[in-house]
């Protein structure tokens, strides 16, 4: 007979609301987050934390959420992609840069980039071109070639900054 592994409480606010579940202590975040609370932006890639599509929030950092276990989140703060837009639900000033831009592709990526960009943007608003390439390193791209990832925040940087967006002489 099979044994049934314990479950465990967690609450934590996900997006500016407060959620609960329950689940096995080995659940990952990345399957709380789309399985318990059906948020499913946020994508499962590599599971070895290397490709950045499972990337959220936590906290205040950017975290890889297919190597942390929903456990480990108790009592924190999340954002996910779908916490990123507008209060109103107009494109943030990320995703419409990313729109504007043509900074996706196939758009796998994307809620992953994004949710990194937003918390780069955060850590420092008027990022330098080499700052953002560094600053997204841990998020894989098979697409793009990031020129157009870069560029899409940059502008975004912009709008968020109230200045002109200035593309680079190519």
């Amino acid at each position: 007979m099979a044994t049934q592994a314990k479950k465990t409480q967690v609450s934590m606010k996900v997006n500016g609301v407060e959620v609960d579940g329950l689940v096995e202590p080995r659940t990952l975040l990345v399957h709380f987050i789309r399985e318990n609370l059906q948020l499913t932006g946020t994508h499962i890639g590599c599971e070895t934390t290397h490709c950045g599509a499972c990337t959220v929030d936590i906290d205040g950092l950017s975290v890889k959420s297919c190597t942390m276990f929903a456990v480990q989140a108790d009592g924190s703060e999340i954002t996910t992609i779908e916490g990123i837009a507008n209060a109103d639900g107009t494109l943030s000033a990320l995703q419409e840069g990313f729109r504007q831009m043509h900074g996706l592709q196939c758009g796998f990526c994307t809620p992953g980039m994004i949710t990194r960009a937003h918390r780069l943007l955060q850590e420092n608003p008027d990022p330098t071109e080499e700052e953002i390439r560094f600053g997204i390193a841990g998020n894989l791209c098979r697409c793009t070639g990031y020129q157009n990832i870069v560029r899409a925040i940059q502008y975004a940087a912009a709008k968020i900054n109230g200045t002109e967006f200035q593309e680079a002489a190519e």
